[in-house]
């Protein structure tokens, strides 16, 4: 039977070349690759900086510490409330809550998962906005939010912007490269990622301080930050200090570096981007046009050249079928699935304590939440696939 991945990867002559590379410089840790992928990443998206984390979930946490940690935003606080989506993979909300912040939810765009940015106006005119700090909105599954509306309501109500750009790779919003568009952005390059090395995170600024800070924060809020270490060359710019910078720390850190071999896959992938995008979108735009006898049924992906897919999703209409049964099935004929997150105030139990908060307020999210799922669309998927998965279908109607 044919095997049908949510994500593949396939490790060509450029990666086996770049780890090789790695292996025989006897560096493991960070180094001149971690730094190669930094200006690689931050040239492709269009800002000054980045800097690589080991996971899109640290990438999360090292942007928010930095910008809690910057004396110039002091709206950014314990207790302050953060915007942000309701669905989404979970990571996003947990790197709020564990820095002591508190997510606020508004309803999603039932095509595009985006955020209500009409709810988002209503809920800063009816509620104090002294007491918000910030929007996050999540690009999922490659889809952009309208950036335009955000970052006036940030600007009218003085509130940061931080994209979380994880699904996001090289998705345009009117031609730029959504994660340039706000103060921060973060990124991941897990496995099934439209860049995928595993495990590995980024964050891109072209603010050089919220750099800098990120830097040190990632590495137990170390005193040094050089892009490359300069001690071993005697220019140190604290070669005359009377400590190590290495050893010294001006703020409360965690150790989220990542290594070598994660930059080494990365950045024949980054070079291979606007390929890999194409594919995608050709297989999204293959896949809506195989399914559409189904349109009845169910909610294809909306079609955009601008959208870098990471995956295929797929929301059930009226309840018309039981969304479990058919994921079984369809794995059962050899096609991956998953769900699409859940709402995360309704539906994650590790949230269930905003559950009478939330109740009946996000209906478009909880619907989702309830009904969605996701195939595969990566680059790697043949002809052949494609049409497998459209065979699978098949034994929709048998279940309506």
């Amino acid at each position: 039977m044919r095997r049908v991945r949510i994500g593949d990867l396939v490790i060509g002559e450029d990666e086996k070349k770049a780890v090789n590379d790695v292996l025989e410089s006897g560096r493991l840790s960070e180094g001149l690759k971690v730094k190669q992928f930094e200006a690689l990443w931050s040239e492709y998206i269009g800002t000054d900086y980045c800097v690589a984390v080991n996971s899109g979930t640290s990438a999360l946490l090292v942007g928010l510490s930095a910008l809690l940690a910057d004396e110039r935003f002091p709206k950014i606080k314990k207790g302050a409330k953060i915007i942000t989506s309701p669905v989404t993979y979970v990571a996003t909300t947990n790197a709020i809550v564990l820095l002591g912040m508190e997510p606020v939810y508004v309803d999603i765009d039932p095509a595009t998962f985006s955020l209500d940015v009409n709810q988002i106006a209503d809920l800063l005119k009816t509620d104090d906005p002294d007491e918000y700090a910030a929007i996050l909105p999540v690009h999922l599954m490659g889809y952009p939010n309208d950036m335009d509306a955000i970052n006036f309501l940030a600007e009218k109500y003085d509130l940061i912007v931080f994209e979380d750009a994880a699904q996001a790779h090289g998705s345009l919003y009117k031609g730029k490269k959504v994660g340039s568009l706000s103060l921060l952005a973060d990124y991941s390059f897990y496995i099934a990622h439209n860049i995928q090395v595993g495990e590995m995170g980024a964050v891109v600024t072209s603010d050089a301080k919220i750099g800098q800070l990120m830097k040190r924060i990632k590495a137990n809020g170390r005193t040094c930050a050089c892009t490359v270490c300069l001690r071993s060359e005697g220019r140190c710019p604290y070669r005359n200090a009377p400590f190590d910078p290495r050893f010294t720390h001006e703020y409360i850190g965690f150790n989220f570096k990542t290594t070598e071999f994660q930059a080494a896959l990365a950045i024949p992938q980054i070079k291979k981007a606007e390929a890999i995008i194409k594919a995608r979108q050709e297989n999204v735009a293959f896949l809506n046009e195989k399914l559409q006898c189904y349109a009845d049924i169910f909610q294809l992906p909306f079609y955009s050249q601008d959208v870098s897919y990471l995956a295929y999703p797929i929301v059930i209409k009226n309840n018309a079928i039981n969304r479990k049964e058919l994921m079984q099935s369809l794995e059962q004929h050899g096609v991956e699935t998953r769900p699409l997150f859940g709402c995360i105030p309704t539906q994650q139990p590790a949230y269930s304590y905003l559950q009478q908060q939330y109740a009946k307020k996000l209906p478009t999210a909880d619907y989702v939440g309830s009904s969605g799922f996701y195939l595969g669309c990566h680059q790697y998927l043949s002809r052949e696939d494609l049409e497998y998965i459209s065979q699978a279908f098949r034994l929709v109607r048998e279940m309506v």
